[in-house]
């Protein structure tokens, strides 16, 4: 029922969703300050965005009275825990809550504050309710646990094709973000500074950006690598080798920076693929390899979401991010058709690196050949390498009948999770 009256809600709107609309990417400038920032101890090489890093947690102290001051509770979705998570540590730097009307429409729009600050994609509090309204101290919960308070602001009915349309480029619902936000999220948006309570208890671990930049080196660079599945032995080659990046001062270090948050459909559960990721870490023991948490919600944005990604990898203490082929990409539900050119995401990240403070490392196009294993598609094509390939759908099915999974193409240990989980 929900569907049928979003939708019907969405094809009465100003710009109606539709099966093949345009699709836009502007940019544009406006003028208005950034929201309040917050000091805390840098122990990282890269500048938090917008200069300083935020943290909106309260002391133990002060939990109790901030908690009295609510005169409602809302329990969270597991998207809106997320962006709660990321809001209150800092992830989500130099925001301080969750975007009124006049933001959400800069950074809709024009991928930007209205500073001008450079911000992928919009994060807002969206709700059914009639009685929450502007003015109103609501405490924020996660089951019986109060992870925050947030001050609401203002309330509004968003445009929501427009939104899909300028953040992922489509508004088609058979889009997996276009079909969440209007499918998933509320009829009304709602904008407000949040405090922190607690860190939601998860079943993987999730450091704070300071915490992370606690333990990066102060003068070293710092490569991030996003992935949202299972690191199978490409993906390994891939970061490993980006240490080797020209782009890279010596001795950097990379980041592996799983989301494990809440993503497509047919994705592996985040609780799985931590698992994955921490035999993963214990089998391959590289010095030059740090893995950490993040909990963020995918939206399968595609350039929009690569410039969100690398933005919050910057507030993590990154000072460079990989940028694979058709990142955060994702397929019509009806034609199987990719929404983005494979270099879309690549070609947006170079344009705007500068502006955001950070330096893409486009990956490589690696194939497993007999002769030499891993190699460049081009050094293959050259060399007349025999190459050997093996599909996501071939591998799923292999795992299911229990087949031999080669080792060029996963981790022994990875498998062995991914079996036992299934």
């Amino acid at each position: 029922m929900k569907f049928a009256i979003a939708a019907l809600s969405l094809l009465t709107s100003v710009a109606a969703f539709s099966i093949n609309a345009p699709r836009s990417f502007g940019i544009a400038s406006t003028g208005v300050n950034t929201p309040l920032q917050y000091n805390t101890a840098l122990q990282a090489k890269q500048t938090p965005h917008g200069g300083t890093l935020v943290d909106l947690m309260l002391e133990e102290g002060a939990k109790e009275a901030a908690i009295a001051k609510c005169t409602s509770e809302v329990q969270l979705t597991p998207r809106q825990l997320c962006d709660v998570e990321l809001i209150t540590n800092g992830g989500f730097s130099p925001i301080t809550g969750f975007m009124d009307e006049s933001t959400y429409s800069s950074v809709v729009e024009n991928m930007e504050l209205p500073d001008g600050l450079i911000f992928g994609l919009p994060v807002v509090f969206d709700t059914d309710s009639e009685d929450l309204q502007p003015g109103m101290t609501v405490l924020l919960k996660d089951g019986d646990r109060p992870i925050a308070t947030v001050e609401f602001t203002d309330k509004f009915m968003p445009n929501k094709p427009l939104e899909c349309l300028k953040c992922y480029g489509t508004s088609a619902i058979e889009h997996p973000g276009a079909l969440m936000v209007a499918t998933e999220r509320g009829k009304y948006y709602m904008g407000g500074k949040v405090t922190g309570i607690n860190a939601p208890i998860r079943d993987f671990p999730c450091k704070t950006p300071a915490e992370v930049r606690a333990t990066l080196p102060d003068d070293k660079d710092v490569v991030a690598f996003q992935c949202r599945n299972p690191v199978h032995r490409a993906h390994y080659e891939l970061f490993t080798r980006a240490l080797d990046d020209e782009r890279l001062g010596k001795d950097g270090v990379v980041l592996v920076h799983p989301t494990c948050g809440p993503t497509q459909a047919d994705d592996i559960p985040g609780d799985v693929r931590y698992k994955t990721y921490v035999v993963l870490k214990e089998e391959t023991a590289n010095p030059r390899t740090r893995w950490e948490y993040l909990p963020y919600s995918m939206h399968m944005a595609g350039p929009r979401e690569a410039i969100q990604h690398m933005m919050i990898r910057k507030n993590f203490g990154c000072t460079h991010f990989i940028i694979g082929r058709d990142m955060a990409g994702s397929k019509s539900s009806i034609t199987g058709e990719d929404y983005y050119g494979a270099y879309e995401a690549q070609e947006l990240a170079i344009e705007k690196s500068e502006q955001l403070g950070v330096t893409p490392v486009p990956s490589l196009n690696l194939v497993y050949s007999e002769e030499e294993g891993y190699v460049t598609a081009e050094e293959a094509k050259e060399k007349g390498y025999d190459i050997k390939k093996l599909s996501g759908t071939k591998f799923r099915q292999m795992l299911r009948g229990g087949e031999d999974i080669p080792e060029w193409f996963a981790f022994k240990s990875v498998v062995k999770v991914l079996r036992e989980n299934a």
